[in-house]
């Protein structure tokens, strides 16, 4: 019988995120004493037409808000914008103000030399709208974002009187390749849990595992998601969710998992 205490030991958890974002995660995962099982969903490219984007990075001085909800769109948005010789300081970016949708996020764009003037208190998309209500009516919004991004928040930031620029950073695909094993081993339940950190990545995995045997894999493993947006796509497939961040950062994602098999472990020993 193992005596590692570590609340995940003895567990084996898929991660379906793309490997440049993953390192956080599966180090919070092992450290908590998970063995980790890498099958990326997703993978990030840059758009086929860049043509909407360069109009807007060229015309950075005519917004008052600039809204990033993710890190790939602060980090595409910057290397496309420093491609076209446009420095965070210089006078062509204009006044503007910079929110993000969550902590995450805020490194990423202070990594990139952003002022983050606002960071959501609940981390979703909707909730930065809500929270911005007041302040973005009759303002410039730019809202640079995947080319799979729903109209949820850019309808909210016009109903609250924003003039909203939607343009695409960055393209979500699916993976080139997939490690057969690792998917052979998901299909078979062999694995405690899987981790979603965005829809894209759940929806790219129903190419290989139909969503009824999706929805039945729920039923025999936990299927967890790193926050309410995940959540809502993985219930409305008809999986079960039974572990979910109250915060989408990887750090919360990892803690909702412990908590979880803490409270399991918890309620056998009170049996």
């Amino acid at each position: 019988m193992s005596t590692d205490q570590r609340p995940l030991a003895g567990k084996s958890i898929v991660i379906t995120r793309a490997p440049e974002q993953a390192a956080e995660l599966i180090g919070s995962l092992e450290r908590l004493g998970a063995e980790v099982v890498l099958l990326p969903m997703v993978r990030f490219a840059v758009p086929e037409d860049l043509a909407s984007l360069d109009g807007a990075i060229g015309r950075l001085a005519d917004f008052d808000w600039i809204l990033f909800t993710s890190q790939n769109a602060v980090r595409f948005f910057a290397v496309r914008q420093s491609e076209l010789g446009i420095a965070p300081d210089s006078p062509s970016f204009g006044k503007h103000r910079i929110a993000v949708v969550g902590p995450a996020t805020r490194v990423a764009a202070e990594a990139e030399d952003f002022r983050v003037d606002y960071v959501a208190q609940n981390h979703t998309g909707e909730a930065l709208a809500r929270e911005l209500a007041e302040s973005i009516g009759n303002c410039n919004v730019l809202l640079p974002r995947s080319d799979r991004a729903d109209d949820r928040l850019p309808d909210a930031l016009r109903e609250a009187g924003a003039r909203v620029t939607d343009v695409v950073a960055y393209r979500t695909a699916a993976p080139q390749k997939v490690d057969s094993t690792n998917l052979c081993r998901l299909q078979r339940a062999e694995a405690d849990v899987i981790v979603f950190a965005s829809p894209s990545a759940f929806h790219n995995l129903r190419q290989f595992i139909p969503a009824a045997d999706l929805a039945s894999l729920s039923e025999r493993m936990q299927f967890a998601a790193i926050g309410p947006t995940t959540a809502r796509a993985l219930r409305e497939a008809g999986v079960r969710v039974e572990i979910e961040a109250n915060e989408s950062s990887s750090a919360a994602l990892a803690d909702a998992i412990a908590k979880h098999y803490q409270r399991q472990a918890s309620c056998a020993r009170g049996a």
